[in-house]
C-alpha cells in the first residue's frame, strides 16, 4: 500500500486530502510541526470516518516514512518547512507542492499572488529540495471546504512537473478523488499560471458568495 505524508495535514486542505485518499485505500501520515497535534488530527479523521490507515507524526518523521510527500502549508512556511525536511527527503521521492503565494498570507489581499523571482512557489520548492527529489505542482485550485465533504468534486486538477514520474504520481492521486479529472499541465514553470488561478477563484467565490468555484478545461476527453 502506498504511503502518503501530508505535510501541513492538520489544516483544512491537508486534512481534506487525507480523508479523500484514506477513503481510496492509501496509507496516510498526517505531518505537523507538533507531533501530538498531528496524532490528534489523525485520530479525529479515523474516528469520524472509520479509517484504519491514518496516523500522525512530526513533519520529518512523516516524510521519511512515505513514498510521496504532499506539501499543504501556507506560503510563508514553505521555505522553512522544506529546509527542515531536507534530511528526510531522499533522491527518487516525489514531492507534490500545493502551495499558493497568496498576498493574504503576508497581510495583503487574498485575490492577489506575490511575485517570486523563481516564477512560482512550486519552482521555489524545486530549488529547496535535495537533488534527486522530483517536484510536481498540483491541488492549488480545489477548495478546502469541498475536500472536507464526501461528495464528488466538480473540478479539474492541473499537474505541472519537469519529471514524468512525479507528474504521473500526482495525476494518479488526483484521479482518486471522485469527480476530479487530472490534467497534464506540462512543465513546472507552468505552475505560476495555475497558482494565479487560485487568486481568481477566490475573487469569483467572493463575488458569488460561495466556496465551490473550480475550473474545468474543455475540449479534452473525459479521462485524458
Amino acid at each position: 500500500m502506498q504511503t502518503i505524508a501530508i505535510i501541513g495535514g492538520t489544516g483544512p486542505e491537508g486534512s481534506g486530502l487525507a480523508q479523500r485518499w484514506a477513503r481510496a485505500g492509501r496509507r496516510i501520515i498526517i505531518g505537523s510541526r507538533d507531533a501530538a497535534r498531528a496524532q490528534r488530527k489523525a485520530e479525529e479523521i479515523s474516528r469520524e470516518a472509520g479509517y484504519q490507515n491514518v496516523s500522525g507524526a512530526a513533519n520529518a518523521e512523516a516524510a521519511a516514512a512515505a513514498e510521496v510527500v504532499v506539501l499543504t502549508v501556507p506560503f510563508p512556511a514553505q521555505a522553512q518547512t522544506l529546509k527542515d525536511l531536507k534530511a528526510a527527503l531522499r533522491p527518487g521521492m516525489v514531492l507534490i507542492d500545493a502551495t499558493v503565494p497568496l498576498a493574504a498570507t503576508v497581510g495583503g489581499r487574498s485575490t492577489r499572488v506575490l511575485g517570486l523571482w523563481q516564477g512560482s512557489a512550486a519552482q521555489q520548492a524545486a530549488e529547496l529540495v535535495p537533488k534527486g527529489v522530483m517536484v510536481a505542482a498540483a491541488f492549488q485550485n480545489i477548495g478546502a471546504e469541498i475536500l472536507q465533504g464526501t461528495g464528488a468534486v466538480d473540478c479539474d486538477v492541473i499537474v505541472c512537473s519537469d519529471h514524468d514520474e512525479a507528474r504521473v504520481a500526482a495525476m494518479q492521486l488526483a484521479a482518486l478523488i471522485p469527480g476530479v479529472r487530472a490534467i497534464d499541465g506540462g512543465k513546472l514553470e507552468n505552475a505560476r499560471t495555475v497558482e494565479q488561478l487560485t487568486a481568481l477563484l477566490i475573487a469569483i467565490n467572493m463575488r458569488y458568495q460561495t466556496h465551490s468555484a473550480g475550473i474545468r478545461i474543455t475540449g479534452l476527453p473525459a479521462q485524458p
